[in-house]
């Protein structure tokens, strides 16, 4: 079995959130640890600890050796879950899942991509992975870090799934043989309709309106910009019937200025 990593924890007397509101104070993680013939035990480790722990991980699939202080025999494990906090990304509870050196157990193992597919390489296409993390079930010697699949020959349309990635020695794949893995995939037509869209403006599209908010003048055939339409001539001059558009003032200054019949 490869080396596992080694992480040291402490036992916790006291549960529920305000106990844990206070590990997380002294910068604690509460933790536990679980598995098919023990009984769920509480813990917490420092988080500083943590962090170098998951720098050592670095997304692969390792077992990890608890070393308590109150107990001398180690407790394997492996990492079930992470919890964290969505808005300040702080730690908020790890879960453990304890094995045994001796026996299979299932565990979920990321998927490494290998080589340069032919139809990314020749035929434009795009690179798609479907199933990140592949089930397994093994003893802990045979627990493999990652899944290696070979896309060398991968063409566009073409799909590998669990049925046909190659085996490993000693694990058992329990995902639906039928499930795709990796596809190579063509791409996405509207993506590139709409590029070309945004760069060519449209024939017949709306004129942009003028800085005043106002739909500026139709040009004419001559590139000059056309003459009013009537209505609006009609608008923009005063009415020829409409006497009260005259000034009270002017009438009556017309008048005075007029001499009396008859006087010289």
């Amino acid at each position: 079995m490869k080396k596992p990593l080694t992480l040291n924890v402490a036992t916790r007397a006291q549960t529920g959130r305000s106990a844990s509101r206070r590990l997380r104070k002294v910068n604690r993680i509460p933790a536990i640890l679980y598995g098919k013939h023990t009984d769920p035990e509480k813990l917490s480790v420092e988080t500083p600890e943590f962090t170098r722990l998951l720098k050592a991980v670095a997304g692969r699939a390792v077992l990890i050796e608890l070393a308590r202080d109150d107990r001398p025999e180690k407790a394997l494990s492996f990492l079930q879950e992470i919890q964290r906090d969505p808005i300040t990304d702080r730690y908020l509870h790890v879960d453990l899942h304890e094995v045994k050196a001796d026996e299979k157990f299932e565990i979920q193992v990321p998927v490494h991509v290998v080589g340069e597919s032919f139809g990314v390489k020749n035929q434009s296409g795009v690179l798609e992975i479907s199933t990140p993390k592949l089930r397994i079930r093994c003893v802990p010697n045979d627990l493999p870090e990652y899944i290696s699949v070979d896309v060398t020959e991968l063409k566009v349309g073409e799909t590998i799934k669990v049925g046909e990635v190659k085996p490993v020695a000693g694990v058992m794949f329990l995902d639906d043989k039928g499930q795709p893995v990796v596809a190579c995939v063509e791409p996405v037509a509207e993506i590139v309709v709409e590029v070309q869209a945004t760069a060519t403006p449209v024939e017949g599209a709306a004129a942009p309106a003028a800085a005043d908010g106002k739909a500026p003048a139709p040009a004419a055939a001559d590139g000059k910009a056309a003459a009013p339409a009537a209505g609006d001539a009609k608008a923009a001059a005063p009415a020829a019937g409409d006497k009260k558009a005259a000034p009270a003032g002017a009438a009556k200054a017309a008048a005075a200025a007029k001499p009396a019949p008859g006087k010289k």
